[in-house]
């Protein structure tokens, strides 16, 4: 498959990035037509020093790109990364904050060779500040973040969001800004340094639980599986197996009440406003458990989303890629690996319409285009046999 009729066909993107952040932002790009070649540092072994290159993880982090390892610490390795800046569109890394301006492939270097190019980083805590030096990964954010304080159950101890949501949203938020530094270059015909970290990440994506103190100064804790302020919202056992739900509002809680044969809770004290349930959550909760517990949990879906009540399974992973809807949105596709088989891969959650999207290729070994990306540098093969010999390259 090739990138034509991709909005990002055209565009080049030179990644700099390790483990999961970074390669988040490089994903959409590439997954959208951007040609990316991902530079990653020589290794004794010949791996990747980010992971094990035919797991899971890996392989969906980093498909659709090219591939090849310099060691940027050489001066001959680093006027390779430079000749590839030259006609670049984008550089994306998300080393600490310090390392990029020790190896000298910083945004104000770049931008020396290449003032067009849009230059994405992503820190742990920032470009500078008193955290600014510090290495950070996805559970530390999540926990000087304050996300591990309003998660799990009260009493229970801290929990960590089972996902790795920092650096998850970091790399969405970079992808983003880099599309908007992109667009900015339309019509300045400059370049510009855009930049997340995990932490501005986790604190963005706390949203109202933040403003609950910004405007409120409620601290707000755990709730468990209820939503903080709005009730009924949470997870109820059926006779066979747990659902969840959602009717908080005052017509979708007096839908609810009917749903369940119960119109005398619409009116009774306390339960009739979205307050007075979310202070008696303990009780309606206890209620609501008392009926549901008599059916199983494939009839309380279907009276419930009669009713237009939002509800549903609570799926393990593999039940989620058998739900007949996720099917239907095809949100994993296939790929052939020409060393690993057959692959099935979590595709892209964009949708454009008149833009076919497929994957074009599947995730390539850390050094697999390194002579081809040089040969079109118009190096010859004994150029390119010597920096191998002197682990320039690999």
């Amino acid at each position: 498959m090739t990138t034509n009729g991709l909005p990002l066909a055209g565009l080049r993107v030179l990644d700099l990035t390790v483990a999961r952040a970074g390669p988040t932002c490089v994903r959409h790009l590439a997954d959208w037509g951007a040609e990316v070649i991902r530079i990653a540092p020589p290794t004794a072994e010949g791996g990747d020093i980010t992971g094990d290159q035919d797991g899971f993880d890996y392989q969906n982090l980093h498909r659709n790109k090219r591939a090849m390892q310099i060691d940027l610490k050489t001066a001959e390795g680093k006027a390779i990364f430079f000749r590839l800046a030259e006609t670049a569109d984008v550089v994306i890394e998300n080393m600490r904050a310090a390392v990029k301006f020790r190896l000298g492939v910083d945004y104000a270097s770049v931008r020396a060779v290449n003032p067009r190019i849009v230059y994405g980083s992503i820190s742990g805590f920032g470009q500078d500040g008193p955290y600014g030096h510090r290495a950070g990964v996805d559970q530390i954010a999540q926990g000087m973040g304050g996300l591990m304080s309003i998660t799990g159950v009260p009493g229970k101890g801290l929990v960590r969001v089972g996902i790795p949501i920092a650096d998850l949203t970091a790399g969405n938020l970079l992808a983003l800004a880099v599309m908007m530094a992109l667009f900015d270059r339309v019509k300045t015909g400059q370049g510009r340094w855009v930049h997340t970290s995990l932490l501005e990440a986790m604190v963005f994506m706390l949203d109202f639980q933040a403003s609950r103190w910004l405007l409120a100064q409620q601290v707000a804790g755990q709730a468990g599986n209820d939503h903080p302020t709005a009730i009924p919202t949470g997870v109820y056992p059926t006779a066979d197996q747990p659902i969840t739900l959602a009717a908080p509002s005052p017509r979708m809680w007096g839908r609810f009440c009917d749903a369940l044969g119960q119109p005398d809770w619409k009116t009774r004290a306390g339960w009739d406003t979205r307050d007075g349930r979310s202070d008696d959550r303990v009780a309606i909760n206890a209620a609501i458990a008392a009926i549901t517990t008599t059916k199983p949990s494939l009839h309380w879906i279907e009276v419930l989303d009669t009713a237009g009540i939002p509800c549903g399974h609570i799926n393990t992973i593999d039940q989620v890629f058998a739900d007949p809807q996720v099917q239907h949105l095809a949100l994993a596709k296939g790929v052939a690996h020409p060393r690993l088989g057959d692959q099935q891969l979590v595709r892209t959650p964009i949708n454009m319409s008149g833009t076919p999207w497929g994957i074009r290729s599947a995730t390539p070994d850390s050094n697999q285009h390194t002579d081809a990306v040089l040969a079109e540098l118009g190096m010859t093969a004994d150029d390119i046999a010597g920096l191998r010999a002197a682990r320039v390259v690999q």
